[in-house]
């Protein structure tokens, strides 16, 4: 089933449980997913949804950062079920060993020597994480592995 149509049915399911928080977020979501539609011009890839759910990630992950900082608990709960609720919609994440390991064979594929070739190798390992691994993460693993 894809993407856009779990969160349509997963709206219809919290409307009929009465769960504010999942209907709040769901429809955060599909507003997103609309304006980037009709930015587009056409229906978006379940890869397109990811992205648009991690960068909603990034965002809750510093709204908690900066709330914690300011001693709003309040609101870091609130920002932790809204996170929750959209890393569920993420495929399973990559482990750190796995991403390493692909880091390495994308290294190698690339023919990459140094950090000036990270880019070679970014291009090659992000449509096969696309999704699976938060982009810094990614770009850490990376830079680290050609460093060395």
């Amino acid at each position: 089933m894809p993407l856009s149509e779990k969160l349509s049915e997963d709206l219809k399911a919290a409307l009929k449980a009465g769960d504010k928080d999942t209907v709040s977020v769901i429809r955060m979501v599909r507003a997103l997913i609309k304006n980037r539609e009709i930015d587009k011009k056409a229906s978006l890839s379940d890869e397109e949804i990811y992205t648009i759910l991690n960068s909603m990630i990034r965002q809750r992950k510093d709204s908690i950062e900066q709330f914690s900082k300011g001693g709003r608990e309040d609101l870091v709960r609130q920002e932790t079920k809204e996170l929750a609720i959209v890393q569920s919609y993420l495929p399973p994440q990559i482990s750190e060993d796995e991403l390493k390991v692909m880091v390495s064979g994308a290294i190698a594929e690339a023919g990459a020597a140094g950090i000036k070739d990270m880019g070679k190798v970014m291009k090659l390992i992000t449509p096969k994480v696309k999704g699976q691994v938060d982009g810094r993460l990614l770009s850490d693993f990376v830079k680290q592995a050609l460093e060395k």
